[in-house]
């Protein structure tokens, strides 16, 4: 009989009923997931408006932290909705966690910058990010169970693919809900408040979510349940309390969801925030190129979902995991030198030398950016990360300052302590010095204008000697009269300085500012980028896609909300969701760009070698036991 029900179930079509309940809540799902992703997709705004007193390597490791704290809550969310859904249902489940999920994105898209309320701004986002991620918690566990439980024997792999596009469908449609901003707008008002609106559209989507989800049945798994009284009356402690229960429970997170998470985090995010933070492309290309490589390879979500039910959920997320493994390195360098050839370049040929006393160089695993280093090396090194340069380390003498060689080039350091007073000028003027001997090597580094005011030329011409500027030029060239208070504001003059004139001339010189690394937009090669974008998203799909159903074939109908939901989300929320803070932060460390490709590379090994071994094939499981 069960060979029967297999062969009935694969081989019918679809009812009208089950392409209801599907598309119900994949709809519901995407909406749910494009509020989540836009925190993702707008980092690089979110962190200059509530992280805008940190410099931007620190902006950049808070802004992925606290996108990060909304995946650390998501399994506390699936305890307490786990909980909810086997006890009162699914569907009414789904309407509570939507409501919180809309509230806090719309609320985030009102919410004042540091620069209006301070220190409360990135507390309150905080607290915003983790209501999402709360509510995320309780949702995917209750969409992939209530489809599975809809769906015939042997189709559920299929079925359940539907629910996996979500994720991946509702980053593409908050990436072209951006772009379209950003083109109605303009780059710099886009910058400024634009990128607001797409938060404050979610509440267009949460209505209509609560809609849809309204009109959703029952799961007749759970309503069979409920009629013959075999629910659980304690969810939480019979999945997790009771060792045959809890040994599924840590197998589906180290045999196949920690693995999982990495791979999608890497293939989806990471490569976004590499792009655009590491590599410096511009951030609207970013986002095009990003879609496009979504659009191609969304669909191979439900083909690897199909194609599970035919030779099993585990050959096909175990072969994600060894192509990510074995391919990371080559195809994010094949990225660098798709996206920004001339680093590319510069890290081939450009290579730092640093020598110091060893004593003084210490290892500077910093995740929060708050670390201060005061020793020659570590101040030299720090930069030297900072800016994506590699560098090796010479023993010096014992007690010596540190030096840095770059080309022909030799740059003093200094020590923090010992310089006191004269620390930040001394910091100031050993990165212009290393800037401008990478610049002469060939690193993509460009010069902002300088604005300078007119007490203050004479002196600006002076320190810079390799721009060869005319200071009676410039002064007889354009210049704006300010108040002298404007410039007290913007930091050009100090408030003694600006107390002997009540205004003053300020002459903006080109290319004569603080350096930025840079993406020549006529370098990047578009279709190269895509292609290895869409690489790096059907691995997303090898292993993402047959990874519902298998969840759901683990566990029975009593705990199975609770049971598939709260190591989903471990896996999902703490080791996919940390992995952009924790490889940026890696890569800092080591001076490396790509050092922290070793994070998802290691954990997908322990879930290959766990996965391999001990992970069972469930295709055939029978899910209303």
């Amino acid at each position: 009989m069960a060979n029967v029900a297999i062969e009935t179930g694969a081989s019918r079509s679809m009812t009208a009923e089950e392409r209801k309940v599907i598309f119900a809540s994949s709809l519901g799902t995407v909406f749910e997931w494009y509020d989540f992703y836009l925190y993702g997709s707008l980092a690089l705004y979110i962190g200059a408006t509530f992280f805008s007193q940190y410099p931007e390597t620190t902006r950049n490791i808070f802004t992925l932290l606290a996108f990060a704290a909304g995946f650390l809550v998501r399994p506390f969310g699936a305890l307490v909705f786990g909980r909810l859904g086997d006890l009162v249902g699914r569907k009414y489940t789904f309407l509570v966690t939507i409501l919180i999920m809309g509230a806090s994105t719309f609320l985030v898209g009102i919410l004042p910058g540091s620069a209006t309320i301070g220190i409360a701004a990135p507390i309150i986002l905080i607290i915003l990010r983790m209501l999402q991620g709360l509510a995320l918690g309780g949702e995917y566990g209750g969409a992939a169970t209530y489809v599975a439980e809809h769906a015939p024997h042997g189709r559920r792999g299929f079925y359940t693919s539907w629910i996996q596009t979500t994720a991946t469908l509702g980053l593409f449609l908050s990436l072209m809900i951006i772009l379209g901003i950003q083109m109605l707008l303009g780059k710099e008002d886009f910058a400024a408040w634009g990128w607001r609106i797409p938060f404050l559209l979610s509440a267009i989507l949460l209505g209509v979510s609560v809609w849809i989800r309204m009109q959703m049945n029952e799961s007749p798994a759970f309503q069979k349940m409920k009629a013959e009284g075999t629910q659980s009356k304690a969810p939480i402690s019979e999945a997790f309390g009771q060792w045959k229960n809890a040994k599924v429970a840590l197998l589906a997170l180290f045999g196949a969801v920690a693995g999982q998470a990495v791979v999608w985090y890497t293939g989806q995010f990471y490569a976004l925030f590499f792009l655009q933070n590491v590599l410096k492309v511009d951030a609207q290309a970013t986002n095009i190129m990003v879609a496009i490589s979504l659009a191609i390879g969304t669909m191979f979500f439900v083909v690897f979902g199909w194609l599970s039910d035919k030779i099993g959920r585990k050959p096909i997320i175990m072969a994600g995991l060894i192509l990510a493994m074995l391919t990371y390195f080559p195809l994010f360098k094949a990225l660098t030198w798709a996206g920004n050839p001339a680093l590319a370049q510069a890290q081939d040929t450009i290579r730092a030398t640093v020598t110091a006393d060893p004593a003084n160089c210490t290892f500077q695993f910093n995740p929060t950016g708050t670390a201060k280093f005061t020793t020659s090396c570590d101040i030299a090194t720090a930069f030297l990360t900072r800016n994506s340069v590699p560098y090796d380390v010479v023993p010096g003498p014992a007690g010596s300052i540190a030096t840095i060689q770059i080309g022909d080039k030799t740059i003093e350091g200094f020590d923090a302590i010992a310089a006191g007073d004269k620390a930040k000028g001394l910091e100031a003027g050993m990165q212009k010095a290393v800037n401008l001997a990478l610049q002469a090597n060939g690193y993509p580094l460009v010069r902002a204008p300088a604005k300078v005011p007119d007490s203050k030329l004479d002196a600006f011409v002076a320190a810079n000697p390799e721009l060869a500027l005319d200071a009676t030029a410039i002064r007889a060239g354009q210049k704006v009269m300010l108040p002298a208070a404007d410039l007290v504001t913007q930091k050009l003059l100090t408030a003694e300085e600006a107390a002997a004139a009540p205004e003053m001339a300020v002459f903006t010189v080109p290319n004569a500012g603080a350096f930025t690394m840079v993406a020549d937009p006529a370098a990047v090669n578009w279709t190269r980028v895509i292609a290895i974008l869409t690489v790096l998203v059907i691995y997303v799909t090898m292993v993402y896609g047959p990874i519902a159903a298998m969840l759901v074939e683990m566990f029975p109908t009593r705990i199975r909300y609770t049971g598939m939901s709260l190591p989903y989300h471990i896996g999902n929320g703490w080791f996919g969701g940390l992995l952009p803070a924790t490889a940026f932060a890696m890569s800092a460390a080591a001076g490396d760009i790509y050092y922290g490709l070793w994070y998802p590379i290691v954990i997908a090994g322990i879930t290959l070698v766990i996965g391999m071994f001990f992970l069972k094939e469930t295709k055939d499981n029978d899910i209303h036991a």
